[in-house]
């Protein structure tokens, strides 16, 4: 009589090993699926717009689009609705060069392209479609970045337009990353929960109770190092409010936390502690550190007189209570404008005195 053997199971590493395999070409046919879609739209939008609408808008656009999904819906599905085509040719409109499109589809979905088109401003629509890619966020995650107005909050958004359009295509071209891009103001600290009167050491305890919370607002890179972090000069200690690391700057980040407004005296303190790391602390092939003063209020006049760009230093605001977006959005527009207008004067100044 033969007796069967009962089959050898797969060691549990084999299955895992396997089901990485499949898992991992399931992701690979559904990213070039994607961006064949994604590529298939941006061609017919061009087509649309270039032969049929010959860059026509409202009342023939509004024509002939139902005309042409009433035909394509029937063989193609409802991904081809009128709402839909009207995107792909705007999508054709904002993003006209393909190079940049072939670039942006290896990371980003129809999704994120879609969220990308309700941004009105040209220059905040390349920076978000830029850093999407670039940090590989979500369609949420990019939803909520647009919607907390992250562009308006960065420093580059006070540059002049010029430079801005320079810095995104060095964004992607090279995939340099710059503090004016990292840097934003202000900071929301709502999740903190913090209300009525607190102290320093509060503010600081809730930020590291908070800490995913907050790395979240300080945008990706950053890892956590130290609080308090001792330092000694002539035999005085000194602690650093809240010590971190950026992967992609590949700089040490110190952040001070200030209950009051700025004033001129902390950017003595602050460059104190900068030049302290950049001797003891700093490695081998990192940049110079960088600070981060975050305040409750800043006199603009007064820190721009202070030139502390260089200096490697950033003052910003934080906000504990968020106020209307509207009142927000006013108060960001102009700060923009603002700091724009005081970069063109210096600079004509600069013009000026050279002739």
């Amino acid at each position: 009589m033969t007796v069967m053997k009962s089959p050898i199971l797969p060691a549990d590493t084999l299955v895992q090993d396997l089901h990485g395999l499949i898992e991992e070409a399931r992701s690979t046919v559904a990213s070039t699926v994607n961006a064949a879609l994604t590529m298939l739209y941006w061609r017919i939008g061009m087509r649309i717009n270039h032969e049929v609408l010959k860059g026509e808008r409202a009342t023939y656009g509004a024509e002939i689009l139902p005309t042409l999904s009433a035909k394509l819906v029937p063989l193609y599905g409802n991904g081809f609705s009128a709402r839909n085509l009207s995107r792909m040719v705007k999508f054709a409109e904002k993003f006209a060069d393909e190079r940049i499109v072939v670039t942006l589809i290896r990371q980003l979905s129809w999704s994120h392209f879609i969220e990308i088109l309700t941004v009105k401003d040209p220059l905040a629509r390349d920076f978000y479609a830029e850093m999407c890619r670039m940090e590989n966020w979500s369609v949420r995650t990019l939803r909520d970045k647009v919607a907390s107005m992250l562009f308006e909050r960065t420093s580059l958004s006070r540059k002049p337009e010029t430079l801005i359009e320079h810095e995104l295509e060095k964004l992607h071209q090279e995939k340099l990353l710059t503090p004016d891009l990292v840097f934003r103001d202000p900071y929301f600290l709502d999740f903190l929960g913090l209300k009525d009167a607190y102290q320093e050491k509060d503010l600081e305890a809730a930020i590291l109770r908070e800490l995913e919370s907050f790395l979240m607002e300080l945008g990706s890179g950053f890892t956590f190092v130290a609080r308090q972090k001792r330092i000694i000069l002539d035999g005085d200690d000194f602690y650093l409010d809240l010590l971190f690391y950026h992967r992609d700057l590949r700089r040490l980040v110190v952040i001070e936390l200030k209950l009051d407004k700025f004033r001129p005296e902390h950017k003595g303190q602050m460059e104190l502690y900068l030049r302290w790391l950049d001797r003891y602390e700093r490695k081998q092939g990192e940049e110079s550190p960088l600070g981060i003063i975050l305040c409750a209020g800043k006199d603009d006049e007064r820190v721009e007189l202070l030139e502390l760009n260089s200096s490697g230093i950033h003052v910003a605001e934080y906000l504990t209570t968020l106020p209307p977006r509207e009142l927000l959005r006013k108060k960001l527009h102009a700060a923009i404008s603002r700091s724009r207008k005081q970069l063109e004067n210096r600079s004509e100044e600069k013009n000026g005195g050279e002739s």
